[in-house]
């Protein structure tokens, strides 16, 4: 249940794979482009299995991953001024988006306190091309157990969840070992002015020099 993630051939190959056990409500192991994440469709069954996986409290929500603005448009998410702003000038990147929409389309259970869905376009190219491909966001957490750093590398993540890989329950994409990169940014854009919630791999400085009073 580990596949090989480097190249475009590895990204096609996998795809059909991917695609049928998210179906099925399966997780999935992956590399993004700050650190590898473990997630699944949005799908009730599927998040109470990432839940009950990396030992979190099944109210707390997960983010998603897509392939592009289009993509989130898609499935009801909604892109105020800010977010439009924001997202133009660092999507794709490792800037997260929490939006208001989805209503009808994506489960409750990934709305955070204030209402929105936490959202990012990837930059990762092999993922991005991947959720494309499949037609499907897919909700993502750090690999790691509450309080532990993340997994650099597949051999840190199959450390931590050995059994699910072993029963197929986790299926993983093998990317590489990742560089010790911060988190993403995370920007609240559920209201008119946008609030920071976390300063990441993208310094509040930088989102002011390209969003200007748009930005946090």
């Amino acid at each position: 249940m580990i596949l090989a993630f480097r190249t475009e051939a590895d990204v096609e190959a996998a795809a059909a794979a991917v695609a049928g056990h998210l179906a099925a409500n399966r997780l999935l192991g992956y590399p993004t482009e700050t650190v590898y994440g473990v997630g699944s469709a949005p799908t009730l069954p599927a998040l109470a299995s990432l839940s009950a996986l990396k030992g979190r409290p099944p109210r707390k929500p997960f983010l998603l991953l897509v392939s592009g603005r289009l993509m989130a448009e898609e499935w009801g998410l909604a892109f105020n001024a800010s977010a439009r702003a924001l997202s133009d000038a660092f999507w794709p990147g490792p800037l997260t988006l929490v939006l208001r929409g989805g209503e009808g389309r994506l489960p409750d259970q990934l709305r955070g306190a204030e209402g929105g869905i936490a959202v990012r376009h990837t930059s990762h190219r092999g993922m991005a091309r991947l959720i494309g491909s499949i037609g499907i966001p897919i909700t993502s957490t750090s690999a790691n157990r509450p309080g532990t750093p993340p997994a650099p590398g597949v051999d840190g993540l199959v450390a931590l969840f050995g059994a699910a890989v072993e029963s197929g329950d986790l299926l993983v994409l093998d990317g590489g070992v990742l560089g010790n990169v911060p988190p993403s940014t995370i920007v609240d854009c559920t209201t008119a002015v946008p609030l920071m919630i976390r300063e990441g791999a993208i310094p509040r400085a930088e989102l002011r020099r390209y969003a200007g009073r748009l930005a946090p």
